[in-house]
This record gives C-alpha cells, sequence and structure tokens, in this order.
C-alpha cells in the first residue's frame, strides 16, 4: 500500500509493505522485490518516504558492513533476508530507524512466541531525512503474540 500526503507543501510518501521469505520460491520472492523497487522508483527524491515493513527477516544487532543504513542499535544475529533488506536499504540509500537509538529489548521486539523473539518489522526513510526521525521504538501490546 502506498500513501502520498501533502503536509504544509511537501509531499510525503508512506508505503507499506508485507514481505514474507519463509515458504516462496525465489522467483515469487524476485516479483515481490521487482514491485518494491517499481514503487520507489516512483518516488521523486525530493519528496520524504518512509517505509514500514514486515520483511521476515533479521538485520542483527551488528552494522558490520552497513554502517550506512544500520546503526548497531538492534539485536539477535543477521539472516539471510535480514542480509536482502540491509542490501535494499543499501541501493536506496534507506535508514532503517529501528536501528538508529538505543533501546530496551521489549521495545525491539515485533514479534514473540513461546520459543522465541525477534525484530522482523521495520521503519525505512532515506537517508537525507534522517534528522526528521528523532526516535523509533516498539510499543509492547498482545497483539504481537502468537
Amino acid at each position: 500500500m502506498a500513501i502520498k500526503l501533502v503536509v504544509g507543501g511537501q509531499h510525503i510518501h508512506v508505503i507499506s509493505a508485507y514481505i514474507p521469505l519463509a515458504d516462496l520460491g525465489e522467483e515469487v520472492k524476485r516479483h515481490l522485490w521487482k514491485d518494491l523497487d517499481e514503487v520507489l522508483q516512483g518516488v521523486p527524491h525530493s519528496d520524504k518516504l518512509f517505509i514500514g515493513v514486515d520483511f521476515n527477516g533479521v538485520i542483527g544487532a551488528s552494522a558490520s558492513g552497513y554502517d550506512e543504513v544500520h546503526d548497531d542499535f538492534n539485536f539477535g544475529y543477521r539472516s539471510e533476508g535480514g542480509t536482502l533488506l540491509l542490501d535494499f536499504a543499501s541501493a536506496f540509500d534507506l535508514v532503517i530507524a529501528n536501528s538508529c537509538f538505543h533501546k530496551r529489548e521489549e521495545h525491539l521486539v515485533t514479534f514473540h512466541n513461546m520459543v522465541s523473539k525477534s525484530h522482523i518489522d521495520y521503519l525505512l526513510f532515506r537517508r537525507c531525512n534522517r534528522g526528521l526521525c528523532s526516535d523509533c521504538k516498539v510499543i509492547p501490546t498482545e497483539n504481537i503474540v502468537t
């Protein structure tokens, strides 16, 4: 879903995406990435851009090699899907807001069940708009428990 807002004369694009990585063939995954790529290419660089993505991939606690998009404030170990998200963010000059601010674990976890917890939902924005985001945290609710 994509929403375009005009606020105070500025154009703001808000994109919500769900990219399931488990149980999908490579062709389906490539198609999902291609669709998201096309949506982003349609947003003028002068406009503000925010992307909320339910990614089902973990970027991990360490930026290691992705210092421009990841600020080391996260937890867990990077998954293959997390690497895909970091590569995507790098390609589009985006920053992962969830990794920019030191938070307690309960303000990072976006999914948990009886055996595990992880951070699989992310907010991204253009690096040039980094100053617009002064905080980003998960607000724990019963909706994330399965």
